[in-house]
């Protein structure tokens, strides 16, 4: 970034007019940008709701497990979501919540994927993995990558085909999962049929125009992401000692990953890193689905989910997964 860049002034894309009086009331309600100091208070005003209240009038079963870690770690726990009248042999859903590397748990933004468990009989994994700054890279991926290997491996006993695998995730979440992909290309499995990237975080670097845009406006702005890539990475943010499985755009070839689908707001943060993503994959030959939605802040579906276009948003990934899923 030049220091012309520094100073100008960026023009953005609107916010859809619905989205935009739902955003004008969450602005009143927290603030833009999130500061190394608000971690801890948000750690401890989390609003997912507890598992009851997220599974009531859901014909959902919840179980959890404590699995082994990566090597020289603590364990991990993963919660198993199942249909009451689940028969084995369908798909299966690993999950990665999102939170910038910062906050969430397994529980975060569910709900969606728990209409997934109802509509294709899937069986539904979520991680919990360690948070930054307290556990920094590459403590978030290798603990999904090991809940992921647990899952494949567990595929029977768990009740879903080892060969109908989905990682999903949303935000941090869905960068997570992009690294988590790779690191099962490059670790030779464990196999998946498909990954499924919501808005995700993908360039520590935070150099785009869309990183510009969005500064002290929306859910997760400029700052913010400076928050979360500084937890996570420390001083090595923005030099060449970033994995690719840390910060997923870094990495130079995108060829052998499965079918890809990404969806992203046009007037968020990580728009142009999550295009810039889906063009590599074409590049290097790969298939990937790419929505960008006119309008759309980051995580405006489960913010605004009656919204008009959050439900086109919900629309296209479980057209996408249905088709993957062969459902």
């Amino acid at each position: 970034m030049t220091s012309t860049d520094s100073v100008r002034e960026f023009a953005r894309p609107p916010y859809d007019p619905e989205l935009a009086a739902v955003l004008a009331v969450l602005g009143a309600q927290m603030p833009p940008t999130v500061t190394p100091g608000m971690i801890a208070p948000m750690r401890s005003a989390s609003v997912t709701p507890p598992i009851e209240e997220l599974l009531a009038g859901r014909a959902v079963t919840h179980e959890e497990r404590s699995v082994p870690g990566p090597e020289g770690a603590p364990e991990i726990i993963l919660s198993i979501f199942r249909r009451t009248d689940h028969v084995a042999g369908g798909p299966g859903i690993y999950n990665v919540h999102g939170g910038g590397m910062i906050i969430g748990d397994r529980f975060t933004g569910l709900e969606p994927l728990l209409d997934w468990v109802e509509q294709f009989d899937a069986v539904l994994v979520s991680v919990e993995y360690r948070l930054a700054p307290e556990s920094p890279d590459p403590a978030l991926v290798d603990d999904c990558y090991a809940g992921l290997v647990w899952t494949a491996e567990h595929a029977d006993e768990l009740g879903f085909n080892a060969d109908r695998l989905v990682i999903s995730g949303g935000s941090a979440g869905g960068g997570i999962a992009a690294g988590v992909t790779l690191m099962a290309r490059d670790k030779g499995g464990p196999a998946l049929i498909g990954s499924l990237l919501m808005y995700p975080m993908l360039d520590d670097r935070n150099e785009t125009v869309s990183s510009h845009q969005f500064v002290g406006i929306g859910v997760w702005d400029r700052g913010s992401n400076d928050t979360g890539w500084d937890a996570l990475l420390g001083d090595r943010r923005g030099t060449e000692n970033v994995s690719i499985y840390a910060a997923p755009a870094r990495a130079t070839d995108l060829s052998g990953l499965p079918p890809t689908f990404i969806d992203v707001g046009s007037a968020e943060v990580f728009r142009d890193e999550d295009v810039a993503y889906a063009s590599k994959i074409w590049a290097d030959g790969g298939i990937c689905e790419l929505h960008v939605t006119p309008g759309v802040f980051h995580g405006a579906e489960l913010m605004a989910p009656a919204a008009a276009l959050s439900t086109a948003v919900a629309e296209n990934r479980t057209r996408w997964l249905r088709r993957i899923l062969g459902v």
